[in-house]
């Protein structure tokens, strides 16, 4: 059922819409240029892939992205257009920690001497960094940054590789 979600232009568009804002599937028909009846064709299949929620005001039905139905063993699917963007202006030679602070809905925490992105929306976890595309061999508050670029932040999902059971021996 994810896969025939994720299978239409349309309900990923919307799906990137309501990553930025809850919305009504009036308003979500009139950001997409589609008309009511078939925005709601589309909802119908995200919700049933558990990707969208709707709550009831009345006659009012507000929508919501779900990203956390998003199952861990879809990590193989492009999901980049969930992204939400942010555009930021520093200094030469500011590190990527001073880009983080910049944005909101981005948690770091201190642990001993270093910091860490702890939480990214509200969605606790463990989160790496990557710069232009690459993984920096760097600490966040160590990368300088020299030039026009593109900071993303990606969640880590436990996905076992391997599993060793373990006996002791006598």
């Amino acid at each position: 059922m994810l896969l025939k979600a994720l299978a239409s232009e349309t309900r990923r568009k919307m799906l990137k819409h309501l990553a930025e804002e809850e919305t009504h599937i009036t308003g979500l028909a009139r950001a997409l240029g589609i008309s009511v009846p078939v925005a709601a064709k589309h909802v119908k299949l995200l919700e049933e892939a558990g990707l969208v929620e709707r709550t009831r005001f009345g006659r009012s039905h507000v929508l919501r992205l779900r990203p956390e139905r998003i199952p861990s063993d879809a990590i193989c699917m492009d999901l980049d257009f969930l992204t939400r963007s942010h555009k930021v202006e520093i200094p030469r030679g500011s590190n990527v920690l001073d880009v983080l602070r910049m944005v909101s809905g981005v948690e770091i925490q201190q642990v001993g001497n270093k910091e860490f992105i702890t939480s990214v929306d509200g969605e606790k976890g463990y989160y790496i960094y990557e710069v232009d595309g690459s993984l920096p061999d760097k600490p966040m508050d160590e990368y300088r940054i020299e030039k026009d670029t593109v900071i993303r932040l990606k969640k880590l999902v436990p996905i076992s590789r391997k599993e060793m059971e373990v006996r002791l021996k006598d």
